[in-house]
């Protein structure tokens, strides 16, 4: 590894002609190719390198989280999801969060964590590994230790105040008396032992066990919600996937409330333009790929989070002829990113993809194998850290994935019980003539 002058890093290049490991961490990328060399496939692969990710990346995601895998079995030909967003409590009402703080930080703000259920479903039907052996690199980095990296020490020293708010969770990440530094030894004994349940007794360990009991006590002295009926009641999703094309390019993507919809009705509008006629990074180009992004955002905002969303309008060519219709010369006026209760005079106006429906009917890591699955995971805590929450002896990182949801009663993405946010996570493959 080296450093330029301006301070970015570069990597060699990675090759392999029977398998590749990609994620945010060497270790956890080391632990997937562990189980491609013990004869695992890419499903055992990207586990092992979720589970390790949760320790060497313990801000990011982990078990407390929630998150997407899309991937491709090439024994079937098919493109499948696996959602394992969890929902909101079914005692998260909206009046609760009446402060900024109530919503950002603390055990107001899990939603039920999918991550358990996620992972153990796809090794359950893809995998070849038994559980334990595929968390066994985590569970080695988590019981004796690893090194912390400077990027590892800089987010544990960001987040010091937050953790430090809840004594448990300063416990695990947070050196006495000073801040963390690279090379640091940081070890997770709890963690390890939770991942040893959970690979020993299965997906049950987690949402009715010793781990499960540890959770809703925590959340009933401390003012969570999180209850026993909540976690029993979490279901994962299997999908197909959204596809179109682009180019000579088929794309795949998680359907809403993952935000694909948005970056294919993005590729849609910019479809109908002279990409390459009008030059790379020109003028032109880039003001009708912002204004195409702004159409495409409007759109999101008002209607991913229908029951159902009008989808299939939503991403189709027609629509996206139309909206780049309204696309002129000049910037359109837009809110941002979150729904705004207060329009602004001039804003672009979300479209009415209805129209367009057809009427029969969002840390990112990869892994692919000699036999041709590939595999995708999108998942996260939310925030830094999530909820800077950790249950005490379990070592488990609870998400903060509320924060992400809307305080304004007229939202479509307004904080409710039971309810799925709308969710930037959306794990791509794109494909040509067969080939990802």
């Amino acid at each position: 590894m080296s450093f330029s002058s301006k301070g970015t890093v570069h990597r060699s290049t990675v090759t392999g002609r029977r398998g590749m490991i990609a994620s945010a961490h060497p270790l956890a990328s080391l632990a997937g190719v562990r189980m491609l060399m013990q004869g695992g496939n890419a499903f055992d692969a990207i586990i092992a390198t979720a589970a390790a990710l949760n320790v060497v990346e313990p801000y990011m995601s982990g078990l407390g989280g929630n998150g997407y895998m899309h991937f491709y079995h090439a024994a079937s030909g098919t493109h499948q999801v696996i959602d394992y967003m969890g929902t909101t409590p079914a005692g998260a009402h909206l009046h609760l969060y009446d402060s900024d703080e109530k919503h950002t930080k603390g055990p107001l703000t899990p939603l039920v964590p999918g991550a358990p259920a996620g992972w153990l479903a796809a090794l359950e039907k893809y995998g070849t590994m038994d559980p334990i052996d595929v968390f066994a690199p985590a569970i080695e980095y988590a019981e004796l230790g690893f090194p912390l990296t400077v990027i590892n020490a800089l987010w544990i020293n960001w987040d010091a105040p937050n953790l430090r708010k809840f004594p448990n969770s300063g416990q695990v990440y947070i050196q006495p008396g000073r801040e963390a530094q690279a090379g640091d030894i940081l070890i997770q004994k709890d963690l390890a032992n939770t991942f040893r349940q959970i690979g020993r007794n299965g997906v049950d360990a987690f949402y009715r066990g010793d781990i499960a009991d540890r959770i809703v006590s925590y959340m009933a002295d401390n003012g969570g919600l999180i209850t026993h009926e909540d976690l029993q009641g979490l279901q994962i999703h299997w999908q197909t996937p959204l596809h179109t094309d682009y180019r000579g390019f088929k794309i795949y993507a998680p359907e809403p409330p993952c935000q694909a919809v948005q970056f294919f009705e993005t590729l849609n509008i910019m479809e109908g333009f002279d990409v390459g006629g009008l030059g790379h990074n020109s003028t032109a180009n880039l003001h009708n790929f912002i204004e195409a992004a702004k159409l495409s955002t409007a759109d999101r905002i008002a209607h991913t989070i229908g029951n159902p969303p009008p989808t299939a309008g939503l991403i189709s060519k027609e629509f996206a002829a139309a909206r780049r219709a309204q696309i002129t010369d000049r910037a359109q006026v837009t809110a941002g990113e979150r729904f705004n209760e207060r329009r602004l005079a001039g804003e672009v106006e979300p479209g009415d993809p209805w129209h367009f429906m057809q009427t029969e009917n969002t840390t990112h890591f990869e892994a692919v194998d000699a036999q041709g699955n590939a595999v995708a995971v999108t998942q996260s805590l939310g925030g830094l850290f999530g909820s800077s929450v950790v249950i005490p002896g379990t070592g488990l990182a609870l998400n903060d994935f509320i924060r992400w949801m809307d305080r304004e009663a007229d939202s479509p993405n307004a904080i409710a019980p039971n309810k799925k946010p709308e969710m930037c996570m959306s794990p791509v493959q794109v494909w040509k003539d067969g080939r990802l």
